[in-house]
């Protein structure tokens, strides 16, 4: 395919990244590390902790794992917490140690749990004790050797650690009782650990850094292995993008997504410690208040974030009222960003809601729009440098220009494979190596790339292809309408229908305005002929909205 997209490319942004063969995510930590000093790294309940101090205790850390608990390089270690300031300590530590660190979603059940730490071998887990309960449940049933806990304040200063745990625990009663015989503390861990030196460790770029679990949306999760080569080349391709927008170690980013997803850990978490920023992380990205109040107090450079995220800030009052006179950078991913929503946020903030596009399996980052970009336009952008996009038909063959087809991925930021599954690495790469999103997409003829939709959401009306993306676009564009989401239920006369689940934003609205609305907007077939009004959509724990579980519901 001709990269007609490369015409499309900003003022200093490369076609190609020159990726260094040996370099790998324990360079990228050391170097920051050793570059930006004193400057903060992360920041978490208006505590600040620099770069010097996560070198010294992630070192800690690797030291303890490597000396205390006898593990080598390649043991897998999990970690199951939300954004704190152990996360980076904890995660470099594993990095640094040459062991592969396993992300874990703390909202899992006791059977996602079990499945998770047991299709990864994992040998020991560090875990916020909030989760603790749940492990408790599978302890006899995973392969883990060591379970290390930690309280949500336990990084802070004394005094506010005293408090902050305490109030969690017996005041907000926030961590339901567990019993963990043996189980070690984080802080114990790092004070052992600091008595010791962490031996040196040989790390190859083709070493495996993550088993990132995919969301098990179709079955059981997955795990994504992603080498130390797969992160740095797609750091880099970051960088590459960000460069002439960004100033090293000036940078500010708020993270209300959770590090353990994807998407932060690599746009926020690891991009930005290259960068040497600060990174503000938000414990509890559902306490909107809490967020506006810290997005006011440290002024950010940048913020990334979901459309239910975008669309709950700019229904905010407070939100509106501050000043973002500093933010350059606003990105969106993960899911669908709706227009309405960016037309709202850019009208706001007066920064464009800037989209992207990634998935697990590619370390995420596969496309972005040009930072210069004066509006939202409905696209998820431009192949990023180095990365290679075809869009194929069921049987491997490329589709017509501006035809829809399967989004299939080449690049050295997609993954080596899943975690003990040949059978999937067979159905997800054809042949030529080129990864299969299950994305359906197409390009424009400047060579912008759009999402029509996901395979298995795909609507089927007498024949007809409906994209819930559209739907659910034009429906949210409705000014009564909060958010909203939409399936496809059996019809006997045209096989299915088009159904949508609404919030309201105002309490006026009916079912016969809203469908109204969407006839001068759709054509007939693509009309909801069911409308469902209720409190809240259902969501992952990145503000996904999860269609599966509004089908089981129709």
């Amino acid at each position: 395919m001709t990269k007609t997209w490369l015409e499309q490319y900003p003022d200093g942004v490369p076609a190609e990244i020159q990726l260094d063969d040996k370099r790998t995510l324990v360079d990228v930590i050391e170097d920051s590390c050793r570059e930006f000093g004193d400057t903060p790294a992360f920041s978490n309940m208006d505590v600040e902790m620099s770069y010097r101090e996560l070198e010294a205790k992630s070192r800690h850390f690797a030291a303890y794992l490597q000396d205390e608990l006898g593990f080598a390089k390649g043991d897998r270690v999990a970690i199951m917490m939300p954004n704190l300031l152990q996360y980076p300590i904890v995660l470099f530590g594993i990095l640094r140690a040459g062991m592969v660190a396993v992300n874990v979603n703390p909202l899992y059940t006791a059977r996602e749990l079990e499945h998770q730490l047991s299709d990864a071998g994992a040998r020991a887990i560090v875990i916020v004790e909030n989760f603790a309960a749940t492990l408790e449940k599978v302890i006899d049933k995973v392969p883990l050797e060591t379970v290390i806990t930690t309280q949500i304040g336990d990084c802070l200063p004394t005094i506010k650690r005293t408090i902050v745990n305490f109030a969690v625990k017996h005041v907000k009663r926030m961590v339901p009782a567990f019993k963990l015989p043996g189980a070690i503390s984080l802080n114990t861990a790092l004070s052992d650990g600091a008595k010791q030196s962490m031996k040196p460790v040989t790390v190859e770029p083709n070493d495996i850094a993550f088993l990132q679990y995919t969301g098990g949306t179709t079955g059981l999760a997955k795990g994504a292995i992603l080498t130390h080569r797969n992160m740095v080349a797609n750091i880099e391709q970051a960088q590459a993008w960000l460069d002439p927008w960004t100033e090293k170690g000036r940078e500010i980013i708020i993270t209300p997504l959770p590090l353990y997803h994807v998407f932060a850990l690599m746009a926020n978490c690891l991009v930005f410690l290259q960068q040497g920023g600060k990174n503000v992380l938000i414990t509890n990205p559902r306490d909107i208040p809490a967020l506006v109040k810290e997005f006011g107090k440290h002024k950010p450079t940048a913020f990334t974030g979901v459309n239910t995220l975008f669309n709950a800030l700019v229904s905010n009052d407070d939100f509106a009222k501050l000043d973002f006179s500093r933010l350059k950078i606003t990105l969106g991913g993960g899911a669908a960003v709706q227009k309405a929503v960016a037309e709202k946020w850019q009208k706001i903030t007066g920064i464009p809601l800037i989209e992207a596009y990634g998935l697990t399996e590619a370390s995420p980052a596969v496309s972005i729009n040009p930072l210069n970009l004066e509006r939202y336009n409905g696209s998820i952008g431009l192949p990023i440098p180095s990365t290679e996009i075809s869009i194929r038909d069921e049987a491997g063959n490329e589709v017509e220009p501006g035809q829809p087809g399967e989004l299939c991925v080449h690049g050295p930021q997609v993954m080596a494979g899943y975690w003990n599954k040949p059978e999937e690495n067979d159905k997800t790469f054809f042949a030529d190596g080129y990864l299969r999103t299950g994305d359906i997409a197409q390009f424009d003829d400047k060579g912008f790339l759009h999402i029509v939709d996901r395979k298995k959401d795909m609507i089927l009306v007498s024949g007809f292809n409906v994209y819930p993306n559209e739907i659910e676009d034009v429906v949210a564009s409705h000014p009564k309408v909060m958010e909203a989401a939409c399936v496809g239920v059996e019809d006997e006369k045209s096989g299915e229908v088009v159904k949508v689940f609404v919030v309201k934003r105002d309490d006026s609205l009916t079912e016969d305005e809203l469908i109204e609305f969407c006839r001068q907007e759709l054509t007939g077939y693509k009309v909801p002929k069911q409308v469902v009004f209720i409190d809240e959509l259902p969501k992952s724990n990145v503000g996904k909205i999860l269609r599966k579980e509004l089908r089981s519901t129709s």
